[in-house]
């Protein structure tokens, strides 16, 4: 029988400033902090790989996200590559990923990374025109961007990804589909089109009930969705999730185990897991974070065990974001586990979700509204 695939996580909470849309968990950098976590973070590290038998398989992808990774000096990236190789076990093809902000990494460090094994850069580019990312407060230039994927390239990289918003504040229809046309000139492996969400306890938030900025335009998003389809399409990617486009072979193998229900370490404050049926998750704050540590703890937060039922339906969830989309008996079972039949009956005769042969999926309306029909199948 063939092992689980399993992947490795490692979230770095730092950003040199937090733009107005993020959510996430994460720490203003500053250098006692970084050199704090470090320490912390290869503490936790060596206890995983003892506490966790079923993390002793080879490991099929590690990413390191953030926050902002390369926020930390490259010195400590490659402190923290070294430590996973000595204490996991690394398949010969293993995918890593580091995310970066593009006016972050100078080509020499871009060279380091590679040479420690770093196979795919992820650049968050957010927008490709200047007065887009000065309304959601996003530090950098359009022009850093471009520089950073021409030295990524130069440095070796051949898998980059690029990540862009749609229904950002005061952006256009015409707008969008000129950063998806630069995005293009710079010839990415993948590209991650992500419609803005407007999050609680952010910047966007408050400056959206104090009148002071817009609230997403669905409609618009909706036009913004198919054209980046179109574009994209006629460019040769291929859409295999919801949010994401790649060339052929370029799919990011490691979000690709989130929604296929597969396995996943992950390290870091806020760092979550899913190993033999468990979903846990670390404490999102850095200082318990680090003391936890330094008594040779590791610092979960919260562990739920799933039933067959309930790891059905993460399973239908998530898989429902694929393009391939699932097998539809286990979207029926999981409407009979739950009492959902008639959710699922009216999901499909709006033509939400399409059934074809053994398969069901979004369609392409669906596609538009795939956390709604998450909620309402959960």
């Amino acid at each position: 029988m063939t092992p689980t695939p399993l992947g490795l996580y490692l979230h770095i909470p730092f950003c040199r400033q937090r733009c107005d849309f993020c959510s996430f968990y994460l720490e203003i950098h500053r250098e006692s902090r970084a050199e704090a976590f470090v320490r912390s973070l290869l503490q936790e590290i060596r206890l995983s790989a003892q506490e966790y038998p079923s993390a002793t398989r080879a490991i099929q992808s590690v990413y390191l996200g953030g926050g902002t990774p390369t926020a930390l000096a490259t010195t400590q990236l490659l402190t923290i590559l070294s430590e996973i190789r000595t204490h996991f076990t690394l398949a010969s093809d293993c995918e890593i990923t580091v995310e970066a902000h593009p006016s972050t990494m100078p080509w020499q460090d871009l060279t380091q990374l590679l040479q420690a094994g770093v196979t795919r850069m992820s650049f968050g580019a957010e927008s490709m025109e200047e007065s887009d990312l000065a309304r959601i407060g996003r530090p950098g230039a359009v022009h850093q961007t471009i520089r950073a994927v021409e030295q990524a390239r130069a440095a070796g990289f051949t898998d980059i990804n690029l990540d862009v918003m749609y229904g950002l504040p005061g952006q256009s229809l015409k707008g969008w589909q000129r950063t998806l046309a630069h995005c293009l000139a710079l010839e990415p492996t993948h590209l991650s089109c992500y419609a803005l969400t407007v999050e609680e306890d952010t910047k966007l938030a408050t400056e959206i009930r104090r009148g002071r900025s817009s609230v997403p335009d669905e409609g618009l998003q909706i036009d913004m969705d198919k054209a980046a389809q179109q574009i994209l399409s006629d460019a040769g990617y291929e859409r295999y999730e919801v949010s994401n486009y790649a060339k052929p072979g370029y799919a990011c193998r490691h979000n690709l185990l989130y929604w296929t229900n597969g396995e996943y370490l992950g390290l870091g404050p806020s760092g979550q897991s899913y190993l033999d049926g468990t979903r846990f998750g670390n404490v999102a704050d850095l200082a318990a974070y680090n003391e936890s540590l330094a008594k040779s703890r590791i610092p979960i937060d919260d562990r739920t065990r799933l039933s067959e039922e309930e790891q059905l339906r993460d399973a239908v969830i998530f898989g429902l974001r694929l393009i391939q989309g699932i097998p539809t008996h286990h979207l029926h079972q999981h409407a009979a586990n739950y009492g959902l039949a008639s959710v699922t009956t009216q999901l499909l005769t709006d033509q939400l979700i399409e059934e074809e042969g053994e398969r069901s999926r979004l369609s392409a309306r669906g596609r538009l509204f795939a956390d709604t029909i998450a909620g309402q199948l959960y």
